[in-house]
C-alpha cells in the first residue's frame, strides 16, 4: 500500500516574513502527524526570498522538537555545498536528540545560482561530479568505526541514520540503485526523466545492508478544496511561482489569481505544464482519481506531497482532504 509523506519548501508568502513561514511549517508538521502521514521533509535552499529553509538542519530540529512520531527529515541536503562530515556531524546530533525520527535525502545540485553556490565558501574543487564519492564518505561516518578509520562524526558514529538518494534524472537513480539506497524522483517540479529513472533504478538495484529491494519515492503536487474551481485558484500561486523563477523574478509565493492560465503569456503555457505535471488539483474525489492514476502508473511505493499553497489555513484543509481521499488513519 502506498505511503504519504510532506515535502515541506517553508514558503514565505507575499507580505509575510521567514519566521511566519517557520511557524506554518510547525503548524502543518503536526497536522500533518495527526492526520497520519509517515514523513515531513525540508529542503536545502539558497538566496531565495521565498523559501525559509536554508539552514535546513536547524529548522528539522525545530520541527522534530514539536512534533512525537512522524519521521523529520531532508528533502534533501545539497551535498556538493558541504563537508560530508559536517553533514554526518549534524545529522547524528538530529539522530541522538530525537532517534529513530530522522531521515537524510541527498541531492547533488546546489540548490541555488553559481554566485550563491561560490558564496557558501565550499572549496572549488567540490562538485557534482565528487557526488558518489562524497555520498560514500557519508555513509562510512554513519556506519560502526572501525580501527583503520582515523576521522569519525561524533555524534554520528554508528547511528546508521537512513540515507536516501535523490534526483531528477537517471544520474541518481544508477547511484541509488549502485549503493543499495532508497530513491527519491523530484517528480513534483521536474518529471521529465521519472519513468526512465525508476524503471532503470528498479533493474539495477543491488541489495545492501541499508535495503534488500527497491523502494522508489516520488514527488508530488496536491492542491485540493472543497471544489474543482476553489483548487485551481489555488495552483495558480505556484504557477506564477515558477514563471517568475523562470524568467529571473524569483520572490515571495504570490497570492492566487483568477484567470491566470487563461491570461497567460502563452510561450510559457507547455512550460508549467511539463513542470507541473505531476499534480493533483480538484475536489477530494477529483485527487483520489488523479493520484490513483499515478500510483498504477508508475507503482511507487511512497508519495512525497508538496502544497505551494498561498493561504496556510487552505494548505491545512487541502492535507484533510487528501487525507480522507486515500484513506489515512489519523494518529
Amino acid at each position: 500500500m502506498t505511503k504519504f509523506s510532506v515535502l515541506d519548501l517553508a514558503p514565505i508568502t507575499l507580505g509575510s516574513t521567514a519566521a511566519q513561514a517557520m511557524q506554518n511549517s510547525v503548524e502543518l508538521a503536526q497536522h500533518t502527524e495527526k492526520l497520519g502521514f509517515r514523513r515531513y521533509w525540508l529542503a536545502e535552499h539558497h538566496n531565495m526570498p521565498g523559501i525559509a529553509s536554508a539552514a535546513t538542519a536547524v529548522l528539522i530540529g525545530h520541527v522534530a522538537g514539536a512534533t512525537k512520531s512522524i519521521r523529520v527529515g531532508a528533502g534533501g541536503i545539497m551535498l556538493p555545498n558541504h563537508s560530508p562530515l559536517v553533514i554526518a556531524e549534524q545529522f547524528g546530533t538530529l539522530a541522538s536528540l530525537y532517534p529513530n525520527r530522522i531521515d537524510l535525502g541527498l541531492g547533488r545540485a546546489p540548490g541555488t545560482d553559481q554566485v550563491t553556490s561560490y558564496a557558501l565558501r565550499r572549496n572549488s574543487s567540490s562538485d557534482a561530479q565528487s557526488f558518489p564519492q562524497d555520498v560514500v564518505e557519508l555513509l562510512g561516518y554513519f556506519g560502526e568505526p572501525t580501527t583503520e578509520q582515523r576521522v569519525r562524526a561524533y555524534p554520528g558514529s554508528g547511528l546508521n541514520v537512513p540515507v536516501w538518494i535523490l534526483g531528477s534524472s537517471l544520474f541518481g537513480a544508477q547511484l541509488a540503485a549502485m549503493l543499495g539506497l532508497p530513491y527519491a524522483f523530484a517528480s513534483h517540479f521536474a518529471p521529465g526523466d521519472l519513468d526512465d529513472a525508476i524503471a532503470l533504478y528498479r533493474h539495477r538495484f543491488e541489495p545492501s545492508q541499508y535495503l534488500d529491494k527497491p523502494y522508489v519515492m516520488a514527488g508530488f503536487n496536491v492542491f485540493a478544496a472543497d471544489t474543482d474551481a476553489q483548487a485551481r485558484l489555488l495552483f495558480t500561486s505556484i504557477q506564477q511561482a515558477f514563471v517568475n523563477l523562470r524568467t529571473g523574478n524569483a520572490g515571495q509565493l504570490p497570492p492566487p489569481v483568477e484567470g491566470y492560465e487563461e491570461n497567460l503569456d502563452p510561450r510559457f503555457v507547455p512550460i508549467i505544464k511539463a513542470a507541473l505535471a505531476c499534480s493533483a488539483v480538484g475536489n477530494k474525489e477529483t485527487i483520489r482519481q488523479q493520484i490513483d492514476a499515478f500510483v498504477a502508473r508508475t507503482d511507487v511505493d511512497e508519495l512525497m506531497i508538496t502544497a505551494q499553497i498561498f493561504d496556510h489555513q487552505a494548505r491545512l484543509h487541502s492535507f484533510e482532504l487528501l487525507a480522507e481521499a486515500v484513506g489515512l488513519k489519523p494518529e
